[in-house]
This record gives C-alpha cells, structure tokens and sequence, in this order.
C-alpha cells in the first residue's frame, strides 16, 4: 500500500490530538498503553486508554474498505514510521513512563505493539527480524564446527 500524503496528515493530526488530550504535567497519569483500533471496513482509527475510554478518533480515506489480506502488517509499518517520525510528541505525554501504542483490530484483539516510550527501549520492526532464527542457527552451527 502506496501511503498518500493525506494519509500520513491524517495519522499526525490523531496522535496530535492524543497529545493535547495527555498533556505533559509534573503530576503524570498513571495509564500505561494507547490502544489504537484500527477498523478495515470503515477505515477509522480510534485511540483508547487502558479503562477503554476514547481519547480521539479519526477516518483515514485510504483505509476505507481496503480488502488487501496484509491489511494489518502494513497498517502496523505505517503507524510504527509515523510514531517515530513524531518521536518528540510521542515521547512527551503526561503519562508514567514507560507506556506502548498497541494496534488492535476490530475485535479489540492486540496485533502488534507499534511504541514504546521509554528512554531506554526500542522496538525492531519485521524488517530488521526477518530471517533471524536462521541466521542465529547459521551462527551457531559455524561456532560448533571451529
């Protein structure tokens, strides 16, 4: 899936609104996770706390009736790109470190976590793990040889 530029807009604009809502305080919030729904079918992404309270929602055009079966998988590279391209926002909202943005589908059910803010983790996307066992395997096979 090609992202348009009305996509990405989109995305900034919710996790903007997400900001605005989690304001950094000294008295930081005590919720733990964001959980953005992503719904294939109407295209609408919805952010939630952990007592499943709305924080904000939004419809991303390109993502209504989208029938593509990795619909998810890309949907999951998008988000993680665009959370970390507005890492300074992400990382500074009035909640107690560390916190994640999970991605959830229709069914509530976790896909993936996208974020995790915290000073001292980072999350690896699918590209940088693929083929890892392998190449794990592949080491250590070349360790017991010598």
């Amino acid at each position: 899936m090609q992202v348009t530029e009305q996509t990405t807009q989109q995305i900034e604009r919710a996790v903007k609104k997400i900001a605005q809502k989690l304001p950094a305080t000294e008295d930081t919030s005590l919720l733990t996770d964001i959980y953005l729904l992503v719904s294939q079918e109407s295209g609408e992404m919805i952010a939630f706390d952990d007592n499943e309270q709305e924080i904000t929602r939004c419809v991303v055009e390109q993502w209504i009736d989208n029938k593509d079966e990795n619909f998810y998988e890309e949907v999951t590279a998008i988000l993680r790109k665009e959370l970390h391209r507005l890492h300074e926002v992400v990382d500074n909202l009035g909640i107690m470190k560390p916190y994640s943005f999970v991605l959830e589908n229709d069914d509530k059910e976790p896909i993936a976590e996208l974020y995790v803010a915290d000073d001292d983790t980072i999350i690896i996307g699918g590209d940088l793990m693929e083929d890892l066992d392998k190449d794990l395997d592949s080491f250590f096979d070349s360790l017991m040889k010598e």
